[in-house]
């Protein structure tokens, strides 16, 4: 189980050492299109949907990764002073009970609307645009896919130090 945990790991690392190069290109393309709108007076929809594209799949699909590294937002008032083993539990209750269900209800109630789109090839948003919204709305199947297998792995970590101890 444990190799299973750390080949999930792998994965949202691997994802991540991608995406932060889309964090550079959105940073470089959203400059050029400054650059050319103020100096050039030249402006391209496609580029400015283009940044929104990463900046979604930044955000969704490095969702797995931050809470692989434990940065998601975390309300502290009885965590933090807790015991180890209540930290475990308080950890354990908010994967089962909080974290998966969600994102199950959010993969179930926008998988509809994902097939929709793939099945007319949903386009652009704006005339010009990228043609391709139906890969925009496929992200948030893949963030719960990519959520869900890291709460996973930290569950198998959090069951098997258990039984370590």
């Amino acid at each position: 189980m444990r190799r299973l945990a750390g080949s999930i790991d792998a994965l949202n690392r691997g994802i991540a050492h991608v995406l932060r190069w889309f964090a550079l290109a959105m940073v470089l393309i959203q400059f050029a299109i400054v650059v050319g709108r103020y100096v050039f007076g030249v402006n391209a929809i496609w580029a400015q949907e283009s940044v929104l594209y990463l900046h979604a799949m930044l955000f969704m699909l490095a969702a797995g990764y931050t809470l692989l590294v434990d940065k998601h937002v975390r309300v502290d008032i009885f965590y933090a002073k807790a015991t180890p083993e209540t930290r475990r539990r308080i950890d354990i209750a908010g994967h089962l009970l909080l974290l998966l269900p969600s994102m199950a209800a959010l993969a179930w109630w926008s998988w509809p609307s994902v097939r929709n789109s793939w099945s007319i090839l949903e386009g652009p948003i704006s005339v010009g645009g990228i043609e391709a919204v139906f890969l925009l709305k496929s992200l948030i199947p893949l963030f719960c896919l990519l959520v869900a297998l890291q709460s996973l792995a930290i569950l198998i970590r959090l069951f098997t130090e258990r039984d370590a101890a």
